[in-house]
């Protein structure tokens, strides 16, 4: 009896899944289908994001060992458009190297691309905080004091690896301009900052025990 039982038991369940695949026959078919084409999307993602950062290396490098004077124009056209492919690795390097060699004389193109640079690509909270102070140096000796803050306050703000030497650059912004208690006090702020960068807050020591001691 028990046997039986145990059969038709069997032959149930079999119907039932059965049943069950007859009824979402179609459902299952468009999951499997569904499954197949995200993992072929996924594969020809990855193939397509390696090659085009396999292009945009090549692209970098050439443009960087074929730079001469006499082929400046070209470089610089190349280095823009590297910049503007908002690429993590190489927009910021070629971005740099037209500071380096400037490039571009013109500031306010300069800021531009270094807009695109921390406002459009996407990098690392630390690598993009760098790239604000660089910024903030590379426009300290032309900015007034308010557009110079209001460039380092995403790091000033924050705890950032880099807050150290942006107050670092703001306290010798004052200085430069002979306003010491303003200098004094962005100083003062170093040594007190627990994770302040240890050379860093050796400067602003002393600096405020040579020219900011009353």
């Amino acid at each position: 009896m028990d046997e039986e039982i145990n059969i038709i038991d069997s032959n149930t369940r079999n119907e039932k899944i059965k049943n069950f695949f007859i009824k979402y026959k179609n459902l299952l078919i468009s999951i499997v289908i569904l499954t197949i084409t995200l993992f072929i999307c996924f594969f020809i993602f990855g193939e397509y994001k390696e090659n085009k950062k396999l292009k945009t290396s090549n692209l970098y490098n050439s443009t960087i060992i074929g730079y001469s004077e006499i082929n400046k124009e070209k470089t610089t056209k190349s280095l823009v458009e590297l910049v503007e492919m908002k690429d993590p690795t190489y927009s910021p390097l070629a971005l740099y190297f037209i500071i380096d060699n400037s490039l571009i004389n013109d500031q306010n193109k300069i800021n531009d691309l270094f807009d695109i640079v921390i406002n459009k690509t996407s990098l690392d909270k630390e690598i993009k905080n760098l790239i604000i102070y660089k910024k903030a140096l590379f426009n300290a000796d032309q900015i007034d004091e308010n557009r110079l803050l209001k460039i380092l306050s995403p790091i000033i703000n924050k705890d950032s690896v880099w807050k150290s030497h942006a107050l670092y650059l703001i306290g010798e912004y004052f200085f430069a301009n002979n306003e010491m208690q303003k200098s004094k006090d962005f100083f003062n702020q170093i040594i007190i900052l627990e994770n302040a960068n240890q050379e860093i807050k050796v400067k602003a020591q002393k600096r405020l025990n040579r020219d900011l001691s009353e």
